[in-house]
């Protein structure tokens, strides 16, 4: 049993927080298929000072989704301390989540995100104040380094484990690499035995080879999958299977993985409304053809939804001529 604070996890693949991704309906289907932690997509700790309501909707946590984390960015001690606890209140969350690991420009610009890690004493203000403002576990994202020439993962999360941090995640890229280029699984492990608490190694888990390899390489008990669970939720089970050495369960058949998409968008819709749910099945649904032979007229068919209707129809085709 992986630990991050007092908060048990049930296995040792977490999904991570994806912008546009991980809202409650994908996260919950991960959290069915096997992710042991999920979390929100980032949200800004001076919008919810603000009081915006659509910074506050992104936290939304089921009942069921549970352990979970809420993520929050930012660059301001004292903010991001009045955020924390305010992301914690709405959302139920177990573990507070601190992103210091974003390459997105506008983010890096505000001094947030992976800009961080050029300010590390700031960043470990940010840590002290937000674990004194919350009664849970803290746990803070960031990145191999800014750039090549910059590579300070390792000194980074010794600075956040002394500032308090129950647990860091390390993407194995620098910003300026943004996603290109391989993870370095190197610097993971350098950071894992670096520091005592637990170290999440994110980077390059498309499979569940991958999956049960990056354990192996770097040392950690927690892996974190992102762009892999695109349109592919079952590879937390799987890369479960494979870190346990069981038997890896079949992808299901394309009709069944269609169901299960066309429900998360249902899902979705109960809660924020039919036009925005399919505004985000556009990019969501065609991430489940990605691979199937002859399904590029049905992706552009999805990306251009509008309805529920519009939904079930095209998963009805999908289903019959290609499932």
């Amino acid at each position: 049993m992986v630990k991050i604070g007092s908060v048990e996890l049930r296995g040792n693949l977490t999904l991570g927080p994806m912008a546009g991704v991980t809202d409650f309906a994908f996260r919950g289907v991960c959290h069915r298929l096997g992710a042991a932690l999920t979390t929100t997509e980032m949200v800004s700790a001076k919008a919810l000072c603000y009081h915006d309501e659509k910074t506050r909707e992104l936290l939304y946590i089921p009942p069921d989704e549970h352990p979970s984390a809420a993520q929050i960015f930012g660059h301001e001690p004292e903010v991001m301390a009045e955020g924390a606890a305010l992301a914690l209140e709405l959302s139920g969350a177990d573990i507070l989540d601190i992103n210091m690991g974003c390459p997105v420009g506008k983010i890096v610009k505000a001094g947030d995100g992976s800009a961080l890690m050029r300010t590390p004493e700031l960043a470990a203000k940010i840590v002290e104040s937000v674990k004194k403002a919350v009664p849970v576990p803290v746990s803070v994202k960031f990145r191999k380094g800014w750039d090549n020439g910059s590579v300070n993962a390792v000194d980074f999360a010794r600075l956040m484990q002394a500032a308090g941090a129950d647990a860091v995640a390390v993407h194995g890229r620098t910003r300026a690499q943004m996603y290109a280029g391989r993870a370095d699984w190197d610097v993971i492990r350098a950071v894992r035995e670096a520091v005592t608490v637990p170290v999440i190694a994110n980077g390059d888990v498309f499979t569940p080879a991958d999956a049960a390899h990056i354990l192996r390489y770097t040392g950690c008990a927690l892996a974190m999958i992102g762009r892999g669970s695109f349109g592919n939720p079952w590879l937390f089970e799987q890369g479960q299977a494979a870190i346990e050495g069981r038997e890896i369960p079949e992808l299901p058949p394309l009709r069944e993985r269609m169901e299960l998409a066309e429900r998360q968008i249902v899902t979705l819709a109960e809660r924020i409304g039919e036009r925005r749910a399919c505004m985000e099945a556009r990019h969501q649904l065609p991430w489940y053809l990605h691979g199937i032979p002859h399904s590029a007229v049905y992706r552009q068919e999805l990306v251009q939804v509008s309805t529920l209707e519009d939904i079930h129809r095209v998963c009805k085709g999908i289903k019959r001529d290609l499932g």
